[in-house]
């Protein structure tokens, strides 16, 4: 005799919704034909290859390693998937405001399904770019792998923590996303994406070390090169930020959904 619906568990109930979620995600930003999905793996790839390019001819010698090519999509890489979360989970409640109608469609099922396809497709990009560089000796293999997918896992979790709170703010404040974009813009020439931390002043490092990006993009490349050892890298401080975020995010959510609604 089959189970009713009755005695299913409630998180099975909740995984199978956030796993049709992402498939709703999936055609709605990438469109039915699989060359959508393709180009959304294509287009970090080609947008890094051109910036790789244009800051080849400002410097060719890189501050770790032979290569600018692998120095600098150290940086980018993890840096784009940070940007990427927190500016696409900013607008995921209003994107699916006619699904959260549904009794067993919660505001985290719709964050969790976004994120989960964003970190899914950049898993894909870095596999294929960082590959693309391997075969074409470009670089070498990463010296540790685990170290690498921990570095990544943990820039993901900080965009899921800046990014959902980023959406609460935008549910009780419409103007912040403009806002967002003018404090944010900083970010990518203080994170460390060209450059190496401790190639400044003790007083600059220290005002960067504020920064969690830069110690995301300094674990990633520690974990990737043989002959570099971060000297600012904390991770506890990058954990801490991440989970005062994903705190602020998920609870603020909680805490004002009537008033976002």
């Amino acid at each position: 005799m089959s189970r009713s619906r009755a005695s299913v568990h409630p998180l099975v109930v909740q995984v199978r919704v956030i796993m049709a979620l992402i498939l709703r995600e999936t055609r709605v930003t990438f469109g039915t034909a699989q060359l959508g999905y393709l180009w959304a793996i294509a287009n970090p790839i080609f947008g890094t290859a051109i910036l790789t390019l244009v800051f080849s001819f400002v410097s060719r010698v890189p501050p770790i390693g032979s290569s600018f090519v692998l120095f600098f999509a150290t940086g980018v890489l993890p840096y784009e998937l940070y940007r990427k979360l927190t500016n696409s989970l900013m607008s995921v409640f209003d994107a699916n405001r006619g699904l959260l109608a549904y009794p067993l469609v919660k505001e985290p099922d719709v964050v969790i399904a976004r994120f989960l396809l964003i970190f899914a497709t950049y898993l894909l990009v870095f596999f294929v770019f960082f590959g693309m560089l391997i075969l074409m000796d470009f670089a070498p293999l990463p010296d540790n792998p685990g170290s690498l997918l921990a570095a990544t896992f943990a820039t993901a979790m900080l965009g899921l923590g800046i990014g959902s709170t980023n959406a609460v703010i935008k549910g009780l404040w419409k103007t912040w996303p403009q806002i967002e974009g003018i404090i944010s813009r900083p970010m990518f020439f203080i994170s460390g994406v060209f450059f190496i931390p401790t190639l400044f002043p003790p007083h600059i490092q220290y005002l960067l070390s504020w920064n969690p990006v830069m110690h995301s993009i300094e674990w990633f490349r520690e974990a990737y090169f043989i002959s570099y050892e971060s000297q600012l890298l904390d991770r506890r401080y990058l954990f801490m930020v991440t989970l005062s975020f994903l705190m602020i995010g998920f609870g603020g959510e909680r805490l004002y959904r009537k008033k976002m609604t």
